[in-house]
């Protein structure tokens, strides 16, 4: 290819913009893939899972508590023996009974009370068999305000949860391209080594026929065996650095090795435009989400003197084994009014709101550091891209003075040493330029993380 038109490709991938970030339709589709099993994989983003599940199961007690309680109970007791009035009032009662019976016949106050009437038994206060089954109802009407609050502080605990789930996630992203890309350099690395192979095969060739000619001595060819041997040595480490990618990567994302080994990751740069603006990051969404909650929180506990209402009833199934003085159903509504407890609901709200400052003093502290992250990775990304332009060159003119040296060296002009270095020469600067671009694609996936449009 013609040096000026690699560099005008060159320049149009690095001025081009993917828009406003980096989204899923931006990646390969292997790539996409990985991501979404390493998401699946990770343990932290399920831990994560669970405690937005118990903060949402936190929001439905919350709201429940003004749901009515209903219980049902039963019990059997005996007693050593009914309760019964005294003596004095067993007697009062009977007498009372007589004087009723003697109005009711027409018998006189002092006459005798006629025989042969029969008195009613005076029942027991309790039998001593008690068989009760009943049915009690507790229900708040009126929490003081202290339940809407616990809701709310748990709906933001809830998002606070699922945003730091995200800020999870979007390491998993990251570090699933790098992976990705680590593996695409070591690929690369392999190639630039088989292309050299070819270069000395073509080489050894010529050594070979220039040996039988007299042209060159046999210490030429033991020069290119050497070559030979470090480029096969270069070579397996190559190979070595794939599959130890490979294993990472199957660890971290539990993708199938037949799919791993198969993977030809291309290390093209990212389009990126360096002048879109920020969004606001998920580290800053998720405290102040965290400060909300703690907000609610506060009013919640200080929310603890205003009155509270409920109501109470009961019902009992069984109506024989009541004692005479209780009721078969009762229902009634009441107040609590906490009017001093010591202080504790105060206190216990003044340490939630330093709770909240501390949450503002982070999202300060993060916001700077967002800044500064931003700042880092712009510099970084605008010195891949001049490093990546500079390796281009050099691959160009190692190439071309190795054409030169070894047309020199055919026509007797230089040695075999010469040609060999710069080969070596070629090589070394294409592979620079594959980590040139591996460096580039880091940093400007770096850049869309801190910008906040990593988004997938």
């Amino acid at each position: 290819m013609n040096k000026a038109i690699r560099l005008l490709i060159l320049l149009f991938v690095f001025t081009s913009s993917l828009g406003s970030g980096l989204y899923a339709q931006h990646l390969s589709e292997e790539l996409q893939l990985l991501i979404t099993e390493a998401k699946a994989k990770n343990s932290s983003i399920k831990i994560n899972h669970l405690n937005m599940e118990q903060a949402s199961i936190e929001t439905k007690t919350a709201r429940n508590t003004l749901l009515p309680k209903i219980y049902l109970s039963g019990s059997y007791t005996r007693l050593n023996d009914d309760i019964v009035f005294d003596d004095d009032t067993q007697n009062l009662l009977v007498g009372t009974q007589k004087l009723l019976i003697k109005e009711a016949i027409g018998v006189p106050f002092n006459a005798p009370f006629p025989a042969g009437i029969p008195l009613t038994d005076i029942p027991p206060l309790q039998k001593k068999n008690i068989l009760k089954s009943a049915v009690d109802v507790d229900w708040t009407l009126f929490s003081g305000f202290q339940v809407s609050n616990a809701i709310k502080a748990s709906k933001h605990k809830h998002k606070s949860l699922e945003i730091a789930n995200k800020l999870e996630e979007d390491q998993v992203v990251l570090k699933t391209i790098d992976l990705y890309d680590k593996l695409g350099l070591a690929i690369k690395s392999e190639e630039v080594i088989k292309s050299m192979t070819q270069y000395l095969e073509k080489q050894d060739k010529f050594v070979s026929s220039a040996i039988n000619n007299g042209l060159a001595t046999p210490i030429d060819r033991q020069k290119l065996s050497l070559a030979k041997q470090k480029l096969a040595t270069k070579k397996l480490e190559a190979q070595n650095q794939q599959k130890l990618v490979i294993a990472v990567l199957q660890q971290y994302t539990g993708a199938a090795p037949e799919f791993l080994d198969n993977l030809r990751p291309d290390l093209l740069p990212f389009a990126i435009d360096e002048t879109m603006e920020s969004k606001k990051r998920n580290e800053i969404n998720a405290l102040e989400e965290a400060e909300l909650a703690t907000s609610f929180k506060s009013k919640m506990e200080r929310n603890n003197f205003i009155p509270k209402i409920a109501l109470k009833g009961h019902y009992e199934f069984i109506e024989d084994d009541l004692s005479l003085l209780e009721p078969k159903w009762y229902v009634g509504v009441g107040t609590k009014w906490n009017i001093f407890d010591g202080f504790v609901s105060k206190l216990k709200s003044d340490q939630t709101k330093i709770e909240g400052l501390k949450y503002r003093e982070q999202i300060n502290e993060t916001e700077e550091l967002i800044q500064l992250g931003i700042t880092m990775a712009q510099l970084s990304l605008q010195s891949a891209k001049e490093t990546s332009l500079m390796t281009q060159l050099e691959v160009d003119l190692a190439e071309s003075n190795y054409e030169l040296t070894n047309k020199q060296y055919k026509n007797g002009l230089t040695t075999v040493s010469e040609v060999l270095d710069a080969l070596t020469e070629v090589e070394k600067a294409k592979f620079d330029l594959q980590k040139s671009y591996y460096n580039q694609r880091k940093a400007g996936i770096e850049l869309l993380y801190a910008k906040g449009l990593l988004t997938f």
